[in-house]
């Protein structure tokens, strides 16, 4: 994720709708990440609800982390935690819910073992997403 001077507000800082742009991505290689390359064909997700909470102003030369925790997964959604930092410092907190969808039909499914076994094969949920530039 890369602070682009267009996402700079009247405020001077990073504006609030940029960190749904991150929240996004960083779900989305959090996703491509743990998933299978046939489960990344088969399925999408796509976003339901955000709840986001806001720290700190962030600015243009910042560097950034989103760190991702899937919280749980439940029928056909995903539950996410995603935490924005500027170093130690909590820029942002983010609970989402993500929709499993079929990539053909693009109709909802319910997530299969198969799937939840793509999520929950490593012994940790989290992942940090890279650095912003």
């Amino acid at each position: 994720m890369r602070i682009e001077i267009d996402d700079i507000d009247f405020m001077g800082h990073v504006n609030n709708s940029i960190y749904l742009k991150w929240l996004q991505a960083a779900v989305i290689q959090h996703w491509q990440r743990v998933a299978s390359p046939r489960a990344i064909t088969e399925y999408l997700w796509i976003a339901l609800k955000h709840e986001i909470t806001y720290r700190r102003p962030a600015f243009l030369r910042d560097q950034l982390t989103a760190n991702v925790l899937l919280e749980q997964v439940r029928r056909k959604s995903a539950f996410y935690e995603t935490t924005i930092r500027r170093g130690s410092e909590v820029i942002a907190e983010v609970k989402s819910r993500w929709c499993c969808v079929d990539a053909v039909t693009q109709r909802p499914v319910r997530v299969s073992a198969s799937v939840m076994a793509c999520f929950f094969r490593e012994a940790a949920d989290e992942q940090t997403a890279p650095a912003l530039q």
